[in-house]
């Protein structure tokens, strides 16, 4: 699965990233009946104390209605995890790791919950 998250953070980041973006936030979503997703947002605050700042989104890099999706039977912990371990093997490896790295920070999180930040720019 991970090659194919690749692919997909590789589209959304392949093009210069918008002036003004400070941070990615990426998006999860509970589809239903094992139907996961995630969509990318810029947003131009970032607050490591304070997950409003995913919320001033200035893009969606074109990742809305082309999410990342998968199917897996698993609760909302297992499908947290599952991204978080991807985004920090793509913050590692990935082509435009430096991208997200020349970032403030880059978090993760359901959009209904709780974000955490897995990257924080030194």
């Amino acid at each position: 699965m991970y090659d194919d998250f690749e692919k997909w953070v590789n589209n959304i980041l392949e093009n210069d990233i918008p002036e003004g973006v400070v941070a990615v936030a990426f998006n999860i979503y509970d589809d239903g009946d094992g139907n996961w997703s995630v969509e990318a947002v810029g947003t131009s605050s970032f607050d490591e104390e304070d997950d409003d700042w995913a919320c001033d989104e200035i893009t969606d890099f074109g990742s809305r209605g082309k999410n990342f999706a998968w199917n897996e039977n698993y609760e909302w912990e297992d499908a947290f995890e599952t991204i978080v371990k991807m985004l920090n093997k793509y913050l590692e490896e990935g082509c435009y790791k430096d991208k997200l790295k020349a970032l403030n920070g880059v978090g993760t999180g359901f959009v209904d919950g709780d974000l955490e930040v897995i990257y924080i720019k030194e």
